[in-house]
């Protein structure tokens, strides 16, 4: 299949750049973000709500839990923010759904703060775009369900977010195309084909999106970042190593990372801008309209190691 990167009229470019995440500087205010996780599954998550519980450049507005058992999700985050000093952030409930993904770490969560009343994730995020106008970033790292009922219930105040930072979506590479043997090419990525209704009307709504697919997020933790991490013994990396054991398969595939990565520091996942559709068996084709996300096609692993390792091993709580 021939993707080609399309001319984009100068005012949807602008568009698209106004709202790019920027590096901020010393002096910059900071970037505010919600973020929508299906933690508890994949440990990926857990390892991109402790980046962004490390980065100073951003200010947690909150955390909703997205697919499956909402609620063991909330719980969950509940206990990480309570271990690493951020039990301030507030956490909302996403929609239950049936999932077919288990739950690895739901020990873990289990053992944390017990159920309590929580806001519920649309509630919360509409309330929030309508408080922070223009000045969101929605960090989307797990099916979209959450998103695609907030563009339900009121598409204008969805549309007032800074944008949206996606990890989800397969343009040219699919699951295991890391340069090793030919690729198999795109595929229906989890995050998208989970809830492709929702993910259809996120691409459709008019946010600027910035896409971080299967091509550019296939990072692996191997064994000696893993050593380097677990045996540091801060609050943070303990709940990880334990999150990650309970996960229990050997080399996590840090996806989700990148999303949170690529608010923080931009420059580790280049963008193109492309027509975006989901068709209905969830996958991510380039057409030939007017842009309507950017995706980064490619990313430096060693690179972008260099940039997350130091932050998940820092060893002070962060002011917020």
């Amino acid at each position: 299949m021939l993707f080609l990167l399309l001319a984009v009229p100068a005012a949807r470019a602008q568009s698209f750049s106004s709202s790019l995440p920027n590096k901020p500087s010393a002096s910059a205010s900071k970037t505010k973000i919600i973020i929508d996780t299906d933690i508890g599954d994949d440990v990926d998550d857990a390892f991109a709500v402790g980046l962004a519980l490390t980065s100073p450049e951003v200010e947690i507005l909150g955390i909703t839990t997205a697919w499956g058992d909402t609620q063991l999700r909330a719980r969950l985050v509940d206990r990480l923010l309570a271990e690493t000093a951020n039990a301030n952030i507030p956490v909302a409930e996403g929609i239950p759904t049936q999932s077919k993904t288990p739950f690895s770490q739901a020990r873990w969560a289990q053992a944390g703060p017990p159920p309590k009343t929580r806001p519920a994730a649309v509630d919360f995020l509409l309330d929030q775009i309508r408080m922070n106008p223009a000045e969101i970033t929605l960090v989307a790292i797990g099916p979209l369900t959450n998103i695609g009922a907030a563009i339900d219930r009121d598409a204008a105040t969805f549309k007032k977010l800074k944008c949206v930072v996606l990890m989800g979506g397969s343009l040219r590479k699919g699951y295991g195309d890391v340069g090793y043997v030919p690729d198999r090419g795109p595929e229906p990525e989890y995050n998208i084909v989970s809830d492709v209704p929702a993910a259809q009307k996120l691409f459709a709504s008019g946010v600027p999106i910035f896409m971080m697919p299967l091509d550019s997020t296939q990072l692996k933790l191997d064994e000696e970042m893993r050593a380097l991490l677990f045996r540091q013994g801060t609050p943070l990396t303990d709940a990880l190593t334990l999150l990650y054991h309970q996960w229990g398969q050997q080399t996590p595939t840090l996806f989700d990372v990148m999303a949170v990565a690529y608010v923080l520091n931009p420059a580790l996942c280049p963008v193109q801008q492309f027509q975006i559709t989901v068709d209905k068996d969830g996958y991510t084709r380039v057409g030939t309209g007017a842009p309507n996300a950017s995706a980064c096609l490619a990313s430096n692993s060693d690179q972008f190691f260099r940039f997350v390792l130091p932050r998940l091993l820092r060893t002070f709580p962060l002011k917020r």
